[in-house]
């Protein structure tokens, strides 16, 4: 515990320690597990990058204990970044998609998700899932605002394209939140009609 003096007020700060971060990587492994598994699109990557994530956060310097949550997840989000190399219309697909026997029985929202090409994926997922502002998703994924965000509207109208071929509505797109809650997108007309 480290004491700041700032306007002569003594204020105590907690930092996290590698104890904090076993804690919050046990307590949400689910969702840390689904955020590496709809980055990758792979079982075994998706495992390889939550290892790599909790061994970073562990063994790096400590940040606020207000932070640790989302410190942990964006350290996914970096080790995945780091392992898939997602690049702009790159065109590696996710080899182990939904019809592959190995994989459970998916929702369609996760099938289309994997569908997707990677960058596409990771725009997706952490633009819109996640809620990073097209800065930050530029800078993890380096590359510009405006590649992102044409990744992001092909990942909308790919999700929205396979909601059709499922008879779903035209308007709408529906993923699933890392919290396991599928949730509705309202999509603009001009996203929602396929290119």
């Amino acid at each position: 515990m480290a004491r700041t003096q700032l306007n002569s007020n003594p204020r105590t700060t907690t930092y996290t320690t590698s104890a904090d971060f076993c804690r919050i990587f046990k307590e949400d492994m689910k969702d840390l597990h689904l955020l590496a598994l709809l980055l990758t699109a792979d079982p075994a990557k998706a495992e390889q990058v939550f290892v790599s994530g909790l061994d970073d956060c562990a063994t790096g310097n400590g940040v606020f204990k207000e932070w640790a949550g989302s410190w942990a997840r964006r350290s996914i989000i970096r080790n995945a970044v780091r392992l898939v190399a997602p690049q702009p219309r790159d065109t590696n697909r996710a080899q182990a998609a939904a019809g592959d026997p190995a994989w459970p029985v998916l929702p369609a929202e996760v099938s289309a998700l994997f569908e997707l090409q990677s960058f596409e994926r990771f725009a997706f997922v952490m633009s819109v899932l996640e809620g990073y502002s097209d800065q930050d998703c530029a800078l993890l994924l380096g590359c510009t605002r405006q590649t992102l965000i044409a990744a992001r509207v092909r990942a909308l109208q790919q999700v929205v394209r396979s909601r059709e071929l499922r008879g779903r509505s035209q308007t709408t797109a529906a993923t699933l939140h890392p919290n396991n809650s599928i949730i509705e997108l309202a999509l603009p007309k001009r996203l929602a009609t396929p290119a």
